[in-house]
């Protein structure tokens, strides 16, 4: 990222929005930072200023976060949104991927690993947090995959067989259901998967699923 990002937080507890923002300002990559303690006067910041992503809590006093979200999408396709909540209802994680969020993260997140959620969401992943992630998985694959069809993007030099792996492993295979698909040893299975997380930069075979299905990857 070259140029520095322009950063909305809206967050109504006052500890909560400091601790972010002071986070924030040591980011190299952050511009502007700019609060709203309610989504009314977040859509004015909005408005009258460039937001490249906004830090969105869902306990908001006026609106609560997925409808500010849906609210803010319908006019700006562009910015990005995470959320960031003290707890995760499948139910609320459902109705924030619907809202069209960017990433879902958990409040006691760590700043440098909200640095990292940022940059990789700025640059155009999405994340969500271990705990709703397998959930996100489960959701993002019923959309179900046509195996003898499907492809996969040559943007991550994934090798054949690592796009052999991806391509069930988002399709909600097991590390033992891949090995005897391929006819390949678990071992070799989990050699294969090891590769493609750091291929690309995800944490788990999750975030890996959803990072393919979300982004396109596969085709």
């Amino acid at each position: 990222m070259k140029s520095k990002k322009n950063i909305l937080i809206i967050e109504d507890h006052a500890l909560t929005a400091f601790a972010l923002k002071t986070s924030l300002q040591v980011m190299d990559f952050c511009g502007d930072i700019f609060e709203s303690q309610n989504a009314k006067d977040a859509y004015k910041i909005l408005e009258n200023h460039r937001i490249d992503l906004i830090l969105m809590d869902l306990g908001l006093p006026d609106i609560n976060g997925v409808e500010a979200t849906k609210k803010i999408r319908e006019k700006n396709k562009n910015v990005k949104i995470i959320i960031l909540t003290s707890h995760s209802e499948k139910d609320e994680v459902q109705d924030c991927l619907e809202a069209g969020i960017n990433a879902y993260c958990t409040k006691d997140i760590k700043p440098d690993k909200l640095a990292a959620v940022i940059r990789d969401v700025i640059d155009g992943s999405m994340y969500f947090d271990s705990s709703v992630s397998e959930f996100v998985m489960q959701k993002t694959s019923n959309h179900s995959l046509n195996r003898d069809s499907v492809s996969v993007k040559d943007c991550y030099n994934l090798t054949q067989k690592e796009k052999r792996v991806l391509i069930l492993l988002s399709s909600g295979f097991s590390n033992q259901q891949i090995a005897k698909n391929l006819s390949i040893s678990v071992n070799t299975t989990k050699v294969h998967v090891c590769s493609i997380l750091q291929k690309l930069g995800v944490e788990d075979r999750t975030q890996a699923a959803i990072k393919a299905i979300r982004e396109n990857i596969i085709l």
